[in-house]
């Protein structure tokens, strides 16, 4: 187990309450289940905080409503969700008799941990980025008179670490992949519409050639006047993960 691995594990040792944090674009693809079991055998309770839900439409979070039980949706950058949270945490809190509960946070890189935190001090307390992967440690932090959070760096399972899922989901920095493009054209084929929304054009059966259009339409050129590939897709995938390109 790598270290941030250890100090995800002894927070929900120290949690009497656990939220994991989701990306409401992708569920299944930010879950932890190997996590969630940890917590409920451990007989602690679990919130899934769906995040980053102001960059769906309503049919899709009434899905994610019915597919998954005790979640509560949230904008943590718009303050959106975050007092029906804290009421959530507060009435299981009394539930298990716990006066002043600890909350531990856990998601995967990018998803949201640190904004939610400020969200529901007030205060910029942990510190946030956009960039994947910024929080290095966790941070014990009071939320309120009565309640503590412990924010946690982004662990992703064993078995989910490759790099074109990963930057498809925000975990991984789009500056840092190899091969951004393949990144880019996975992403044209799950969503061409969205793409074609986004940058009015419209994707072509060839995919690279779709890329290539993108790169005109951007004037990103490389020398002789061809379309910069490579930096279109890093540009794609910095737009797919603020949420520009909407679901």
């Amino acid at each position: 187990m790598s270290r941030f691995g250890w100090v995800v594990h002894k927070v929900i040792e120290k949690s009497d309450i656990v939220l994991e944090v989701l990306d409401a674009r992708f569920i299944d693809e930010t879950r932890n289940k190997e996590l969630e079991y940890k917590i409920k055998n451990r007989n602690k309770k679990l919130i899934h905080v769906i995040n980053k839900c102001d960059f769906v439409n309503k049919k899709h979070l009434d899905k994610i409503k019915k597919d998954l039980e005790n979640c509560v949706f949230i904008s943590a950058t718009k303050h959106l969700g975050t007092t029906l949270l804290k009421q959530k945490i507060t009435l299981l809190a009394k539930q298990k008799k716990i006066k002043e509960p600890i909350i531990g946070v856990i998601g995967y890189p990018n998803v949201g941990k640190s904004s939610l935190i400020n969200a529901l001090k007030g205060k910029h307390s942990a510190r946030t980025s956009s960039e994947a992967g910024y929080t290095k440690g966790k941070q014990l932090l009071r939320i309120s008179k009565d309640m503590m959070m412990i924010d946690t760096p982004g662990v992703i399972p064993r078995d989910k670490n490759k790099d074109l899922d990963l930057v498809l989901v925000g975990a991984k920095n789009p500056t840092t992949i190899k091969d951004p493009d393949l990144a880019v054209i996975k992403l044209i084929i799950k969503n061409p519409k969205l793409i074609e929304s986004y940058y009015d054009v419209v994707p072509e059966r060839n995919i690279e050639k779709t890329i290539e259009k993108l790169a005109l339409k951007l004037n990103f050129k490389i020398k002789g006047n061809l379309p910069d590939v490579e930096r279109t897709s890093r540009k794609i995938l910095r737009d797919w993960q603020s949420g520009k390109i909407k679901k």
